[in-house]
């Protein structure tokens, strides 16, 4: 009898240690499931979600690589990284595509996570080259309102990390959290471009440039790369406006807008500064090469007459003043050189207009 209540008790405390030890491992996977929801929901931005995605998430899990598949039919997602001077070429991770059906045979089966070993005929859309294929992967579909908006898709080294069997509680809400964060940092990126875009000519407005010029003005000091500064006004607009009517003259904005933002690279800002006024900025560019987009934008207004919703054409042109930045003198607080380059665009504008409109003007480097 004694025997029996010994060996009992000896059990009862072995079960009570792997009770303790299994709770102390449910708190500690809770913990850092805890901590890989709050890295997501932190995120304020669309790039500082990309960098949890792919760098602090993926360390932290101990995964060899983590790309992200966004459906993004009308290009919306990839207009915001163009505005947010995100390149990306500088995000081999992050890939797009425009229907479902893209992604190959893996489009039938994301109404769950898909574990097992890597295939490249099934998972190879989403672990494109350069990208070294893993062993074992997790396709974790990214769903908001019942429709589906990409995948997460893990990649580990170890073959067995991601087992068919594996329970996917855990992956299953780690793709609930991420598509919701997905969804709002988009959606917030989005109100920003609205605030921030004129609403008739659809390019940036004057608060963004100036912003973006504040910006611009910092990362040229201290990367010492080149900043020009192009102001374009249309000539004769008010008389446009008062022949053919303010639709007409709000067609030929929009058209102008269209031709100047053709010559220029998505790292280049466009931006109405108001009424018949435009304002580029052209990064990494020296004073003489801004010239010379200046006189493709010039030719390409004047040498193409625009079509006006009535049919009728309109011979168009516009004059352009060019200033660039100098940074002999860095000192100086960058709300001054700012205002400083912008005036120096905006002389060389007013003596392009003196000397008989329809040409361009360059200005002597502002002092910063």
């Amino acid at each position: 009898m004694t025997h029996d209540l010994v060996a009992e008790n000896r059990r009862l405390r072995e079960q009570l240690t792997q009770l303790l030890e299994q709770a102390q491992q449910n708190q500690q996977i809770l913990l850092r499931h805890q901590a890989f929801d709050l890295q997501f929901i932190s995120a304020g931005s669309l790039r500082e979600l990309l960098d949890t995605v792919f760098t602090t998430f993926a360390q932290s899990a101990g995964l060899d690589v983590v790309t992200l598949a966004l459906l993004d039919p009308d290009y919306d997602i990839r207009r915001i990284l163009v505005d947010l001077n995100i390149q990306l070429a500088t995000l081999p991770h992050l890939l797009f595509v425009q229907e479902e059906i893209e992604f190959g045979e893996l489009a039938g089966r994301l109404s769950r996570p898909v574990l097992g070993a890597y295939s490249e005929e099934l998972h190879g859309r989403v672990f494109p080259e350069p990208i070294a294929p893993p062993a074992s992967v997790a396709i974790i579909p990214l769903i908001r309102h019942g429709q589906l908006i990409g995948c997460m898709n893990l990649g580990s080294a170890d073959g067995a990390r991601f087992a068919p069997a594996l329970g996917t509680d855990f992956i299953e809400h780690l793709a609930s959290i991420v598509a919701i964060c997905v969804e709002n940092v988009i959606n917030t990126e989005r109100l920003k471009h609205i605030g921030l875009t004129d609403p008739l000519t659809g390019v940036n407005n004057r608060r963004y440039i100036e912003r973006r010029l504040h910006e611009e003005i910092g990362r040229s000091f201290r990367q010492g790369y080149a900043l020009s500064c192009m102001y374009i006004d249309i000539d004769h607009f008010k008389q446009i406006n008062d022949r053919l009517g303010h639709q007409a003259g709000d067609e030929v904005l929009r058209g102008v807008a269209a031709r100047i933002k053709a010559e220029l690279r998505s790292s280049d800002a466009l931006g109405r500064f108001g009424g018949e006024e435009f304002v580029v900025l052209l990064i990494d560019t020296e004073q003489a090469d801004a010239v010379n987009v200046a006189e493709r934008i010039r030719l390409g207004i004047a040498e193409h007459p625009l079509m006006l919703i009535s049919g009728q054409t309109l011979d168009v042109t516009v004059s352009l003043g060019v200033a660039a930045l100098d940074h002999q003198i860095a000192e100086d607080a960058v709300g001054s050189v700012a205002k400083g380059l912008i005036a120096q665009a905006d002389n060389a504008l007013y003596q392009a207009k003196e000397a008989g409109r329809n040409r361009v003007i360059a200005a002597k480097a502002v002092a910063a």
